[in-house]
């Protein structure tokens, strides 16, 4: 007799009409792969606020089970890089997209997917970062790619208390930058400080209402959540040599600037795709973030909660009211 987890459940009906529901589920219903993971934790992500409002860009059939995030312990393996009772991580790739995804108790996923916990790093710890962390790890490896530096100046961060802005505002300051925190959140300055921000700063401050085609030397670099008007304002205002990591577009897909950042001051825009990166480059950030990133206020960050309550969080992040990350127990 198969076995049966507890999944949230994302249904259409005919009139398209959508619902969600925590509902009993059976393994043998998970799609074909190669690893089967008992899932201890999940984390949210506004990508999972979308997939669980029927964002067709998101995903594309349902029903379905979101949660691009997922950390556990393999339960059963046909590839020979894992086995029973490892510890591991599945993060991005397709899980939680068109893959029943980590607000399961079980996923069953390709290998090549599946990445060990890396050594230092608690299951828990793992979902605190997911692809959040992730993200903004990646966009900080980018920059330091950049030849980006401390003494180069300030680096800003948009949509800093959201889950990618508020660890990369962690993650740079453990690592010695100075970073002014960009928010529409007034009452979130001293959660921005006890991360590290240096300063916290209105998001009027990098919204550009005249057009200018450059303003003031301020920035020696940025990590953009937003997108849209923050991000052409943040080119504008970085100095010479400057890089900003791109990473979302939650404002606008829309760039409102000219060349002018780019071919007067030498700015470098860098895209940041953390679903498409390959293994080898996962397994680098990961480590890192076990180790000589790990912030000292991670577990600032963490919201915790079950299934059952996870929908007002859905809605909370949704509405852009989330702050640090959400971390799903699913056991």
């Amino acid at each position: 007799m198969s076995r049966t987890f507890q999944a949230l459940v994302v249904r259409e009906s005919d009139d398209k009409i959508l619902t969600r529901s925590i509902e009993e589920r059976n393994i043998d219903d998970l799609p074909l792969g190669e690893v089967l993971i008992n899932v201890h934790y999940s984390s949210l992500n506004y990508k999972d606020g979308l997939s669980c409002n029927g964002n067709r860009g998101v995903t594309r059939h349902y029903p379905h089970t979101p949660g691009i995030d997922a950390s556990g312990v393999v339960e059963s393996s046909k590839s020979k890089k894992f086995r029973a009772g490892d510890s591991v991580v599945v993060s991005s790739c397709d899980l939680g997209m068109n893959t029943a995804g980590g607000f399961g108790q079980f996923i069953r996923v390709p290998a090549d997917w599946v990445m060990h916990l890396p050594k230092g790093m608690s299951i828990r710890e793992s979902m605190i970062y997911g692809t959040a962390g992730f993200t903004a790890a990646l966009s900080v490896k980018v920059l330091k790619h950049q030849g980006v530096c401390p003494k180069n100046g300030p680096i800003v961060v948009t949509g800093a208390t959201g889950g990618v802005g508020s660890l990369s505002v962690a993650i740079l300051a453990n690592l010695g930058y100075s970073v002014s925190a960009s928010t529409g959140k007034r009452d979130s300055e001293d959660f921005l400080k006890e991360l590290g921000a240096s300063e916290v700063i209105d998001r009027d401050g990098v919204n550009d209402k005249y057009g200018k085609p450059l303003l003031k030397e301020t920035w020696g670099g940025g990590i953009d959540t937003v997108g849209g008007a923050s991000l052409a304002t943040i080119l504008k205002a970085c100095k010479e040599g400057a890089a900003v990591a791109a990473t979302g577009m939650v404002a606008s897909t829309d760039l409102p600037t000219t060349v002018f950042p780019f071919i007067l001051r030498g700015v470098s825009l860098l895209g940041v795709n953390s679903q498409a990166t390959n293994m080898p480059l996962r397994q680098e950030i990961w480590s890192k973030l076990a180790h000589e990133w790990k912030p000292n206020k991670l577990e600032l960050l963490a919201i915790d909660c079950n299934l059952e309550q996870l929908d007002p969080e859905i809605y909370r992040i949704l509405a852009g009211e989330q702050r640090g990350r959400v971390v799903v127990d699913m056991r």
